[in-house]
């Protein structure tokens, strides 16, 4: 009785768990189809992957090549308007980085892009500017358009492999300059606050915007005034960061210590 018997529990013990593995794949395959009904279906790509979802109806389309950037919030006003060239203006390591126009409008332009500029814009041309007009009244110039020539100069970052000149080799170029003129306008910084003076000549004099605060008596179209500093002179202008300034005669020195004359 007992060897007929065990055969009999062995079958009863393996058809219980086949029956318990079919009913576990039966849940599992009743979940799927439950899952699958309250789910809709997601289109798949032939990558496998499901494809991106599409963009907000709202969302804003990309800019077309040449296109003027919307301006930023502290940007200034976008302007469109036509000058003439008077002359260009550098900054003190001597980059053209910019223009004075004839009506007095500054107009600023990217200094990396400097000899773009001159190559193809000359004083007297006639230029249509695009950009953005600052609280000051300058122009932070996006695109110049050459009536004379038709050529377009759009403001563009530098090449990614562009190295800037090290430190060293930019301070080579300066030489100590002293200077003397009447102001034809005060420049300022992004912010708006002054940071220097053009005069009627051209030349450039920089100034902190710290500093500047000291001199508001000098600050102002008509003024006469001195400077010294480090700076270049080329056929574009003059230009140099002031380490004394004041009236003629009454230079004040700007800083405790003063770099040798690279």
């Amino acid at each position: 009785m007992q060897s007929t018997s065990t055969p009999s529990r062995r079958a009863t013990l393996v058809f219980g768990t086949m029956s318990l593995a079919a009913l576990l794949a039966a849940n599992t395959a009743c979940a799927a189809q439950a899952q699958s009904a309250t789910m809709p279906a997601q289109p798949v790509a032939a990558t496998g992957l499901p494809p991106p979802p599409p963009p907000p109806a709202d969302a804003p389309e990309p800019p077309l090549p040449g296109a003027v950037p919307a301006p930023l919030p502290d940007q200034g006003a976008p302007v469109t308007t036509q000058v003439a060239v008077s002359r260009f203006v550098t900054n003190p390591d001597g980059d053209v980085d910019g223009f004075l126009a004839s009506d007095g409008t500054l107009v600023h332009f990217p200094p990396h892009m400097g000899a773009q500029l001159t190559a193809a814009v000359r004083p007297g041309d006639s230029v249509q500017l695009n950009g953005w007009r600052d609280a000051a009244g300058n122009v932070q110039a996006q695109r110049i358009v050459d009536t004379r020539s038709g050529q377009q100069l759009i403001d563009q970052p530098p090449l990614p492999d562009a190295q800037p000149m090290p430190p060293e080799l930019r301070g080579a170029r300066l030489s100590l300059l002293n200077v003397q003129g009447q102001v034809a306008r005060v420049t300022t910084a992004p912010r708006g606050e002054p940071d220097g003076v053009i005069l009627v000549d051209g030349t450039v004099i920089k100034l902190a915007p710290p500093v500047a605060q000291q001199f508001t008596g000098l600050l102002h179209a008509g003024a006469t005034v001195s400077a010294q500093g480090y700076g270049t002179r080329n056929p574009y202008g003059t230009a140099l960061q002031a380490t004394a300034f004041g009236a003629p005669g009454n230079l004040r020195r700007l800083y405790d210590s003063v770099p040798p004359t690279p």
